[in-house]
């Protein structure tokens, strides 16, 4: 079970270590790098190259402004690829954002909320739910853990309520 996370800029880390905690803690291993699309597109290929030989079963982008490293990213692979739009321009990520969207038919970008490194973390692990059983538990236990903290707060509301 294996990712990998390509950040555009080492300024992008903090908005995407949370995806990393996230993977680790479903036992996945996570290979980061900071390779820009415009600033290393050498060293940005021949990553591409190693990941689509050892095993990656998704790609996660993050990405500001111009946004151009996911679409790069996918059009060098087959493998799931996540785009993560982030905020740090003026436009705030819509950017970034219709950048990543707007990717030509036959070279998709799936592609989560501006600053969404937590669900491309869990929409990387839902794809490699298809083929590991026990992440697909992890994430059912998850969802089941979410659904009784948000009816104990429901029930905290009646509650106060009443």
């Amino acid at each position: 079970m294996k990712t990998a996370i390509i950040m555009g800029s080492t300024s992008d880390l903090a908005k995407v270590e949370p995806a990393v905690e996230i993977l680790k803690k479903y036992g996945v291993e996570v290979n980061v790098r900071c390779l820009s699309a415009h600033r290393a597109h050498a060293g940005l290929s021949r990553f591409m190259e190693e990941i689509n030989r050892d095993g990656t079963e998704v790609v996660i982008t993050a990405a500001g402004m111009a946004a151009a490293l996911p679409g790069v990213v996918a059009s060098q692979t087959v493998l799931p690829v996540i785009g993560v739009p982030l905020s740090g321009s003026v436009l705030d990520g819509m950017d970034a954002l219709m950048s990543i969207v707007q990717m030509p038919s036959g070279i998709p970008v799936a592609t989560v909320a501006i600053n969404g490194s937590k669900n491309a973390a869990y929409l990387a692990l839902q794809i490699m739910a298809v083929k590991h059983d026990e992440i697909r538990q992890k994430l059912i236990e998850e969802r089941k853990d979410m659904e009784e903290a948000a009816m104990k707060a429901n029930e905290e509301v009646i509650a106060r309520f009443r």
